[in-house]
């Protein structure tokens, strides 16, 4: 990453703070989510065009990222009353599944289809369900939304990034043991694959519990509380603890936030569940500042060249996989027309989650060429194969693929996401149209 100079950090978040609220309201008089004006002041302030943000202090500021996340994730769950869930019935479990499994199947067989390489395909398919719940919950907080899509849209994409990880952990094991079984003749074994695809499942569960552990206390410690302040302390508090825990035990810092939320949402009644999560709304708009304008520092927008046609194909079979998949598990569940006509287009935002395992999956592929026998047989192929063609068994360069190109295809979404979003709902008739904070 380019830098200009070193900027103070406290004097650039403040910097972005100010900026970055009339940055938001001129992507408002454009009829624009407010976020995508924050994430284009991030783009001017990072390395793609002044570089004030550099990788020494994106990654200083990198606890503003994961903040911002928990306090997502605890509002989600927040929202998951079961009361709720239930009048949206059993068709909201069907679109989960749905949006999920069909993401991550067109995704992989267009790219299958173009490459020829089935761990590439699994990769790609895999990474394709992880949602970013921060730009679907920022514009559903900036236009007040409510209505049956709003509730459906807070429980979809606060448990598909769940349903992700382990979609993940699944094909990523499947993908490692097929590259190794190309390149060595042999297979890791089924047990292998097993153990692979436990470790997900584990940290899912261990997620979820210690988020309705720290759930369980924090609704002890507020229950004798009634000022807003203190129980704007208080919440502050465990959302810290609870992100704090997920970062040191390697934990998914959503599903822990998002199960103490949903704690809170299910043992205690509705006013009181208001009367604590509404002190939030008061500090949220200065963290989705923070977050989404450090998200554009991020971008690298010279990477664009680079999605070539994986990239492109990546974007239309992700975005049909979600929209249909969606679609026909509303049909399937019976749910209202207008959430079947509008949730696959409030669900396209991608960003950290999908960046984050698209990060793990090169590594761990880089890990498999560094091992002496795979690093003896690419040498091999490297030989007899063209250069074209060695991205089908070369670990390096499919660990290489897919995080440029989720890295890249995320620009996309993340300004597209949350235009559709608003969209949505304002079809759906959820928002007014001229509603929403300056």
């Amino acid at each position: 990453m380019r830098e200009v100079f070193r900027v103070e950090p406290f004097l650039l978040l403040g910097v972005i703070a100010i900026v970055g609220y009339y940055f938001g309201r001129a992507a408002k008089r454009v009829r624009l989510p407010s976020l995508i004006g924050f994430m284009v002041l991030g783009v001017l302030l990072g390395p793609s065009a002044l570089g004030f943000f550099y990788e020494g202090n994106l990654e200083s500021l990198s606890f503003i990222t994961e903040l911002a996340l928990g306090f997502v994730a605890f509002s989600i769950g927040a929202e998951l009353n079961l009361a709720s869930l239930r009048h949206l019935g059993k068709g909201i479990i069907a679109v989960i599944l749905a949006e999920s499994f069909g993401a991550f199947l067109a995704v992989g067989v267009v790219v299958y289809f173009i490459t020829r390489s089935l761990p590439l395909a699994l990769l790609f398919g895999a990474v394709a369900p992880a949602s970013a719940p921060a730009g679907t919950v920022a514009v559903i907080q900036e236009y007040r939304a409510k209505g049956d899509l709003t509730k459906a849209l807070y429980a979809v994409v606060g448990f598909d990034d769940g349903l992700a990880i382990l979609i993940f952990g699944f094909a990523a094991a499947l993908a490692k043991n097929l590259m190794l079984g190309d390149l060595l003749g042999t297979s890791a074994g089924g047990a292998g694959i097993l153990a692979a695809m436990g470790r997900p499942a584990l940290e899912i569960v261990i997620s979820l519990g210690v988020g309705s552990a720290i759930g369980f206390a924090f609704c002890q410690l507020v229950r004798p509380l009634r000022a807003e302040r203190d129980l704007l302390i208080m919440t502050f508090g465990t959302i810290l603890v609870a992100s704090g825990l997920s970062l040191y035990f390697h934990l998914s810092l959503i599903l822990t936030n998002m199960a103490a939320g949903f704690i809170l949402a299910n043992t205690r009644r509705e006013a009181f569940v208001r009367r604590t999560t509404d002190p939030l709304r008061s500090i949220m708009p200065l963290l989705f500042i923070l977050f989404f304008c450090l998200a554009g520092a991020h971008l690298e927008i010279n990477q664009l060249p680079t999605l070539g046609v994986i990239g492109v194909a990546y974007i239309l079979a992700r975005s049909a996989g979600l929209i249909g998949g969606s679609r026909a598990g509303a049909s399937l569940g019976r749910m209202d027309e207008k959430i079947r006509k509008w949730i696959g287009l409030g669900i396209l935002s991608q960003a950290g989650v999908a960046i984050g395992l698209s990060l793990i999956a090169k590594h761990e592929f880089d890990a498999i060429a560094r091992r002496p026998e795979v690093a003896e047989a690419i040498i091999r192929y490297q030989a007899s194969h063209p250069l074209v063609a060695r991205i089908v068994y070369d670990p390096v360069l499919i660990g290489a693929a897919v995080i440029t190109v989720i890295t890249a295809t995320s620009i996309i979404f993340e300004i597209v996401g949350p235009a559709l979003t608003r969209l949505a709902l304002t079809r759906a008739g959820e928002i007014d149209q001229d509603d929403g904070s300056p």
